[in-house]
This record gives C-alpha cells, structure tokens and sequence, in this order.
C-alpha cells in the first residue's frame, strides 16, 4: 500500500511545515533555500505535517461590486482566521466573487455540488453566474474535488485552447478528456506558434502586500487587461532569505495571478511586463519565478534580498556547480 493510499485511509491531507530542528542547527540555510530554484543545492528531504482532513468543504460565494469594496471584503475575509480556504475571482476592474470555505465532515444534501464530474461547468464559469446572478450563496465540495477546482479548465487558460470547451454537450460527451496534457500542448506548438503566444499572451503571478492590492488591481487593468484575476492570500513570513516583508514582523501578501490574453491595445510582452515588474519592485512585491522575467541583474536583486544567497554561494562553492538563479530563470541571461 503506497503512502499516498495510506493517508487518504487514515483521512489526512499532507502541508507542509518548517522543520524547527534546521531552523535551528543550520539556520542560513534554511532561510536562503526558499526560491533559489536549486542553484544551492538539492533539497532530498523534508519534515511534514498531517493535519486532519475532512470530507467536505463549505464553500460560500459573495458578489462584490466596486474595486474598492473588493479590496476591503477580500482583505476582511484573508485576516479572518475561521476561514480556512480564501479566494478571489476578480472578473473586471470592478466586480469579483469572494470565497471563503471552512472544512466540514457533514454536508447540507440539497447544497452538494460535485464540481470535479466531467459534466459540470467549469469552475470558474460556475463561480461568474453568482456574479451574474447578483446572489451570495454556500455549497458542500468534496475536498478533493476542491483542490482541484481549477484542474479541468487550466483556470482559465482551456477557453483560449478549446473555446468551445465549456458548451454542455462538448463537456458531457468530451469533458473526461480534459485536460490536455501540458507536454502534450508544448510538443504540438511549433517554435512561430510559440514564439507569437509569448507576444499576445500573459502568464504571471505577483506577490504584493494586501495593503498595495488596489493599486495592484488598477495597474493590472491598465497595463494588461486581462480576466479573471486570480487573488490568493499569502502570510509571508519574516525572515533573512530572497523573500520577505521589509519590515521585522510576518505580513499578509497577496498572489495576483493572471493568465490570458491581453486586451489592451498598447501590449508588448517586454514593455508591459517591465511594467508591472517596476510596480511590483516600488512595493516591496516579488514575480514568481516560474513566469517570464524581463528584469535586468540589477532590477532583480534590488527586488530580492541576495544577501544570504550569495553570501551562501560562496561559503558552501556554488559557484562552481550551479549557475545564480537570475541567469537560470531570467530569459535575457539564457539568451
């Protein structure tokens, strides 16, 4: 019986958690490990916690009109600790549906909605029409089913690579065939297709303080335009490696995803990533580091902290057997 078997046995989900023993004995480490992207190292192990998991999520939507009610009820709900899930579904400059869930061995019969089946619509389809129907409501999601609310659609990427594919008959009659594989897609793409989905497609996500999340928003809309917006909050923790709030006590971030296609007319994918990467350094945010980066070397290490990075690159001779993490991930350095 795998490990993974075992755990959905017992009922337990596994998170992840800080091991305090290396916090302790090898603490610059354990602090400059997070996003270096294996330029110190491998990391082959990790001290985990399980938590008890339970059957259902009690999921409930809230239509929000008005960027700046949006930011304040997302901002409300990310503090509030009953939550345990938060999320943010932003659908245009001024209309977003907030969700909170809280986990729950009992569900409501008549308020179950299975959203992983095949046949069912897209979820983020799903969560607009309690926009569109101006209503709040709850429902009971498997918990599994839950974690992969995004799965089927690629979030919203699937609507740009099969447009037609959340129509109720191309879902009941095709939808167990998707999502497509990702390698799949990348095999399939010549190098003129790739090169003009680079240019007329944006796929980022930006860690900001909640207290910048309008401003965040607005300069979103005018540089790209693109919906939905994804809104995660995030507890970034203080600390002494590549990321963490400027000042000394933990502070509550939050994850602007977006992926799509742009509808503002001045884009270009250099110019207007540059962009949002200036606001994002202005800040004190970060780019996550699996998206396009187009900052310069000195752009990037005024938005990280390279201090113990590279204090530790040299000590433990990094130097020699891994390249620094701008020249592996930025695609001005790889070129």
């Amino acid at each position: 019986m795998d490990l993974d078997t075992r755990l959905k046995l017992k009922g337990h989900v596994l998170l992840p958690r800080q091991s305090h023993s290396l916090q302790e004995e090898n603490s610059d480490l354990f602090h400059a490990v997070p996003w270096s992207c294996g330029t110190l190292g491998f990391l082959v192990a990790a001290e985990i916690k399980i938590v008890p998991a339970k059957a259902w999520v009690k999921l409930s939507y809230e239509p929000v009109r008005g960027l700046e009610n949006i930011c304040k009820r997302f901002t409300e709900a990310s503090e509030n600790k009953q939550n345990t899930f938060v999320e943010g579904l932003q659908y245009s400059l001024d209309s977003a549906v907030i969700m909170t869930g809280t986990m729950t061995d009992h569900a409501e019969p008549d308020k179950i909605n299975r959203i992983g089946l095949h046949f069912k619509p897209w979820f983020f389809k799903h969560v607009e029409s309690y926009l569109k129907k101006d209503t709040a409501g709850v429902e009971y999601v498997p918990l599994r089913q839950y974690y992969h609310r995004h799965t089927r659609s690629i979030f919203w990427e699937l609507q740009d690579i099969i447009p037609f594919g959340n129509n109720p008959i191309f879902r009941w009659v095709f939808g167990w065939m998707v999502p497509p594989k990702i390698s799949l897609l990348k095999l399939t793409q010549g190098e003129t297709i790739r090169r003009l989905y680079e240019q007329h497609h944006v796929v980022q996500d930006m860690l900001v303080p909640m207290k910048n999340l309008q401003d965040a928003i607005t300069r979103f809309h005018q540089d790209i335009d693109v919906y939905p917006l994804w809104l995660c909050p995030f507890l970034l923790p203080a600390g002494r490696g590549m990321v963490h709030p400027k000042g000394q006590e933990d502070e509550l971030y939050v994850d602007i995803g977006a992926y799509g296609e742009p509808r503002v007319k001045h884009f270009e994918a250099k110019a207007s990533t540059r962009q949002l990467e200036k606001f994002v350094r202005e800040v004190h945010g970060f780019q996550m580091l699996y998206a396009d980066v187009y900052m310069d070397r000195e752009e990037f290490w005024e938005m990280f902290d390279g201090q113990l990075y590279h204090k530790l690159r040299e000590e433990l001779g990094c130097k020699e057997a891994f390249p620094e993490v701008y020249d592996k991930i930025c695609k001005s350095a790889r070129h």
